[in-house]
Order: C-alpha cells, then structure tokens, then sequence
C-alpha cells in the first residue's frame, strides 16, 4: 500500500485559467494543470477491504466550471440531454437560495439543463426556480433528482441550523418530489410537505434521520441499466446516536451510515410510500433482504463518523458500482472546514463493497460528488468527476475546482496503470 496519500505531478507545463465566480453572468473556465495521482490509505477503522481492481483515481489534468451554484445531480434523459438541480448561487444574474432569511426571503430550488457531449464544451440552460416552503425548517434543497420516460422526478429536502455555531447542522427530512412532464417548463407539487414528508421522519427535537437526502443511482441514459427497471436511491443518515455523539453529528454533508431504498418510478408511484421497498440487511445465506416496512430498513454501510453525502453510478463497461461519499464537518461559516471524499466499488447494488480510493482534503472542500454517466468513456476506467467546492474560501489547489458545476477528467487506474504514471513523475510531494 501506498503512503497514506501521495500526490504526483507531472512535467507538464500548467496552463490554468482560474477566476472568481461573477454574479452577473454565466462562469464557464477552462483549466488544464499537471497531472496528478492519488494513492490512499483510509483510516485505521475502515470497514471496507482494499480493492484489488484499483489502485487509485489519476486527474488527467482536464477540468472545467460551469455557472456560479452548487448542488448539481445530472440525470441523463433519453433525449440525450443531461438535467439537473441547482441553487444558492446565480444563472447569468438570474438568482436561486434554498434557504429563509430575515429579510423575508423564501426557499426555491432551480432547475437546469446541460446540453453537449464534451464536458469541456457545454451549454447550460437555465430552466427557472420554484418555491419550496421549507417552515418549520430553515432551508428546502434538491436531491434526488431523475428523468425516465419524459417524466421528471424532482426532489427536496430540509435542513436546520442548530446546533448554534454549525453550518447547517441539522439534517432533516426528505419532503417528496414535485413531477414535469415537460422536462421541467410547468411541475405539479408533492402533496408532502416538511411537516409531514413521504417516509414520517423529522429532524427536530434531535430525532436524526436514515432518508434524508436521498440521490437517484444513475443507471445511464433513461436508467437503461436497472438491473430490474426499478429506480434506486441512496442517502446517508444516523441510527441510535452514540454515547458522547459530536454536535451536528447528522447534517447536510456528514452522518454514520448509508441506507437504500427502490421503487419502480411512475407518476403514481414516486410520491406514495407504500410502492417503498427499504434494504433489510442479509438473511443467514448473506442474501440481500428488502421489505415495505421502513421500521425494517438497515444500513448498507455503516461507518461512524465518516459517512455523508452519497451518490451511485453504474459503469455499464466495468459492470461495477462507484460510490461516492464526502464526510465532511460543518463548522461556522468563517472556518474553513475541510471534506474528505471517498470512493468504493463493487459488482453489486447492495455489496459488497471495496475501497477504491480515501481522499482526505479533497478539494480541499469538495461536496455533493459525482459520476454522471454520460461522460464515463469507451474503457470504462476514463470519466468525469462532477462535485462543488470551497464555498467559505477560494484556495487554489490542486485539482483545481470552484463554487459552480465543476467537471474534471479522472481514471480509475488499476497497479499497472498507476505504475506506469508514476514513471513520468518529475517530483513528488503531500497532497
């Protein structure tokens, strides 16, 4: 095994185009920068066995930004275009924020598209916002979000700022989803609302949530490669809190474990919670086990203190499943809390799973990570990493990113692979 991480560039000559995010326009950067390995060790308790299959993530050096937002989850629409939510930040100077403030103003969450074949060369278009009354909460955000069959499924969740002192640190309830059956021009609303959402949980009084921010798996281009025509979910949460739990132990970008959940997606389906089924754990012959009861539904993984913000894609060339975690601390909004960024595998939606790679610091505050797989390439190991970063500072670091749809060019390297980028290494330094 590598040294706990070890970053290596190349001799390439960096020929980067950074910029601070402008309010009044559409931010579209173009970066190229060296190249750059990432080998791990993940802390000492670990859950997961090392994957054999990958040694680790090589950047190639290609990166682009897109707008002035963040919470991007593309889901690819059988149009080919891609659609996805957005918010807090601007669309040219057209405005979206998810949360309520003293001056009066209300949640909304924004909708856009993403037309091109070429992360490098994309055009985002701007479908508007709709409100999302997030009372008695502070703030209403996207979530899961999925086109199938022209149906657009879209949806929120609630988050809190207690405890005092804490970036929204209190992570509450999936809502449900509002539904456009014109990708996304006119949406009827989810009968659910914060105070009574879809599966009955709450955020307050310190119960702590298992669906609270839920993200479809993204199984191609009109979910093509369900193994079963079901859509499935993923979302990250807390069970029984343990002794001397940490303050904001289950918030927007941190908790203790994963759970699924599937349902097969329609307009009379998505929002009735009894079409549910919740992964149960493993019956005695290790046997995935799922049931329509919620009170049954158990982690997929578990991993305390270092589960978060989670995200699926199926690599349909790999046949293999990435998962895509940040645990990351919200602390006060003038610090600077770093994110680690996990990725593990597997040939199987419920496991089990292998450790591709542990990323401390990546970004050094990248969130809301994702494969989308569209651009996931002919081999099957190219593809492009779609995450946010750095809301509370502008660091410039390696790979570069911004506080926009940030898109940049990975391999899932095998030891060979690796091996044989590390020859062209001019110098070696810590990430």
């Amino acid at each position: 095994m590598a040294k706990w991480i070890s970053v290596v560039l190349s001799v390439l000559i960096v020929a980067s185009c950074f910029g601070k995010a402008d309010k009044n326009k559409i931010q579209k950067s173009i970066h190229t920068f060296p190249s750059i390995g990432i080998v791990s060790n993940a802390p000492n308790d670990c859950p997961f066995e090392r994957s054999k299959d990958f040694e680790g993530l090589i950047f190639t050096g290609r990166c682009a930004t897109y707008t002035a937002a963040d919470t991007w989850y593309p889901t690819w629409a059988s149009n080919g275009n891609l659609y996805s939510p957005w918010t807090d930040g601007y669309i040219w100077r057209f405005r979206c924020a998810s949360f309520l403030n003293a001056k009066g103003y209300k949640a909304h969450t924004g909708q856009a598209k993403i037309i091109g074949n070429d992360p490098m060369n994309l055009t985002i278009e701007n479908l508007g916002r709709c409100p999302g009354p997030a009372e008695p909460y502070g703030g209403r955000y996207p979530s899961a979000s999925l086109i199938y069959n022209g149906i657009w499924y879209y949806g929120t969740y609630c988050l809190d700022w207690t405890p005092k002192g804490y970036h929204w640190g209190t992570l509450g309830p999936f809502v449900g989803f509002r539904t456009s059956k014109d990708y996304g021009k006119t949406w009827t609303e989810t009968e659910w609302t914060p105070e009574r959402p879809i599966f009955g949980e709450t955020g307050k009084n310190g119960a702590r949530v298992k669906i609270g921010e839920p993200h479809f798996v993204d199984f191609g281009r009109n979910m093509e490669h369900s193994p079963d025509g079901k859509a499935y979910l993923v979302a990250h949460g807390g069970g029984v809190a343990e002794p001397n739990v940490r303050p904001a132990d289950v918030s927007w970008i941190n908790g203790d474990q994963i759970y699924l959940i599937r349902v097969t997606p329609g307009l009379e389906t998505i929002n009735d919670p009894n079409q549910y089924e919740f992964f149960a754990g493993r019956d005695k012959n290790d046997k995935p086990l799922w049931n329509r009861n919620f009170s049954d539904i158990k982690p997929l993984v578990e991993w305390n203190n270092n589960c978060g913000c989670v995200t699926m894609t199926y690599n349909p060339v790999l046949k293999r499943y990435w998962m895509c975690v940040t645990e990351g601390y919200p602390k006060v909004l003038d610090a600077f809390p770093e994110m680690n960024t996990w990725i593990a595998e597997s040939a199987d939606i419920t496991g089990p799973w292998k450790l591709a790679t542990y990323m401390p610091k990546f970004g050094q505050q990248a969130y809301f990570v994702n494969f989308p797989s569209k651009f996931i390439q002919r081999d099957g190991r190219t593809a492009w990493l779609c995450y946010s970063n750095n809301y509370t500072a502008d660091h410039k670091v390696l790979p570069p990113g911004a506080y926009a749809m940030t898109l940049n060019e990975v391999i899932f390297a095998d030891k060979e692979t690796f091996e044989k980028h590390r020859k062209k290494i001019a110098d070696e330094t810590v990430y």
